[in-house]
């Protein structure tokens, strides 16, 4: 996902998130996103009724009769007839339209946030959320795991980029949306789930059982390899990653490495201006990504104003994966384009669509679809993803034997 950096301060946001959830809360990714736990309100008593507000102010926008009335029909006669009407929640009725509405688009990137998902979401963004530590995305119709968190419950349990969850505490996800799908598996401290997966690289499912935590990271760790390569992996483009990367060059540029590996696997994104101004310590002066809008328009994101353009006399390599996305596909594009970095992996996830994040007048948001992203050279990567110019795969067997065949080749072109 991808946001402007006044996201905090406006109503509309730039985001271009993974269908995002992270499981624990977001998304989201790459988003997608997650939706919250419902507090459901029970039907108000008598003395307890309330009102419609503002029903005679309809857009001036439809292009056909439309008759409301149905809407409402259908509204009464659920609360006239439905058998379990003594649960019901008329708010969770109304949101429930509103997520119908924006579903109606058939687009995975585009939802409405209720408010209190809408909060967990924006606490994500700040780091701070409980639950597995994944994100999850729907990938060839099928629900699949974007990528697990460093340390998370998600990544102790086994999980990995490409799994395929094919049941949810017993519940078969075939048909289900990516919002119910997060609904089930997002949850409190302590409290467990159990996803029966399918690795991507195996026939035959297995059950997992995880005890959802608070998920605690920070979004760039770093270190010196082999005493001359600098090593940054980032996990998200977060709210303090471009202070804690600023960090990280600072320190390996006074350690005199000569080359860097930026390690972008199981990124599923984050804010748009984060992105430009880690690739803007490459890319000197220059585009970094545009937008391509439903009128043809482009804008044009060129690198940041106070970029040093520090590494851009390094030899680099950037590790990607299917579970690097958004932001992470958007730096990765710039570097390619530019012969800036080679591309060190296996095809990135392919999320190359742009959403704007609306904040709505009662703590609800709308995160919908406004735009594709384009590499500087007017490279589409949605569905598509990015290519690695070395690809070198990081199997099930790599992985259970704590081997990672795509660090070492990386290790030996800076050799």
């Amino acid at each position: 996902m991808i946001y402007n950096e006044n996201i905090l301060k406006k109503e509309k946001n730039k985001s271009i998130t993974i269908v995002l959830v992270s499981i624990t809360i977001i998304i989201s990714f790459f988003i997608g996103l997650f939706i919250g736990v419902t507090n459901a309100d029970k039907l108000p008593r008598e003395n307890e009724v309330g009102k419609i507000i503002n029903k005679n102010n309809p857009p001036d926008t439809i292009s056909k009769d439309i008759d409301f009335n149905l809407f409402w029909n259908v509204w009464q006669t659920i609360k006239d007839r439905y058998v379990g009407a003594e649960d019901l929640s008329d708010i969770d009725m109304f949101y429930g339209a509103e997520m119908g509405l924006v579903a109606s688009l058939g687009d995975p990137y585009s939802i409405f946030l209720k408010p209190e998902v809408a909060k967990e979401f924006q606490n994500e963004l700040e780091g701070k959320f409980q639950g597995i530590g994944a994100e999850i995305g729907i990938k060839n119709d099928k629900l699949t795991v974007i990528s697990p968190l460093p340390n998370s419950p998600a990544e102790k349990s086994g999980i990995k980029p490409g799994d395929i969850i094919i049941a949810i505490d017993g519940l078969d996800t075939t048909s289900m949306s990516l919002n119910m799908a997060v609904s089930k598996i997002r949850g409190d401290k302590d409290t467990k789930v159990k996803l029966r997966i399918i690795h991507k690289d195996e026939k035959t499912d297995q059950e997992i059982e995880i005890t959802r935590d608070d998920i605690k990271y920070e979004s760039v760790v770093w270190s010196v390899k082999n005493n001359h390569i600098g090593y940054i992996r980032i996990s998200h483009f977060n709210t303090d990653t471009d202070t804690l990367f600023d960090k990280a060059v600072n320190d390996l540029m006074a350690k005199k490495v000569d080359s860097i590996i930026l390690d972008l696997r199981n990124n599923p994104g984050g804010y748009l201006t984060t992105a430009i101004k880690i690739a803007s310590d490459w890319v000197e002066n220059d585009i970094i990504v545009k937008e391509e809008f439903r009128d043809k328009s482009k804008t044009q994101n060129y690198s940041s104003s106070t970029a040093t353009s520090r590494l851009k006399n390094k030899k680099t390599i950037i590790l990607v994966n299917e579970g690097s996305a958004s932001a992470s596909e958007i730096v990765s594009g710039a570097l390619q384009d530019y012969k800036l970095a080679t591309i060190v992996g296996e095809k990135t996830f392919g999320k190359g669509s742009v959403q704007d994040l609306i904040k709505l007048e009662d703590g609800s948001s709308l995160k919908l679809t406004i735009a594709k992203w384009l590499t500087p050279q007017g490279r589409s990567i949605n569905g598509g993803g990015i290519t690695p110019d070395i690809e070198i795969k990081l199997t099930t067997e790599d992985y259970n034997k704590d081997i990672d065949p795509q660090l070492n080749k990386a290790l030996e072109l800076l050799k």
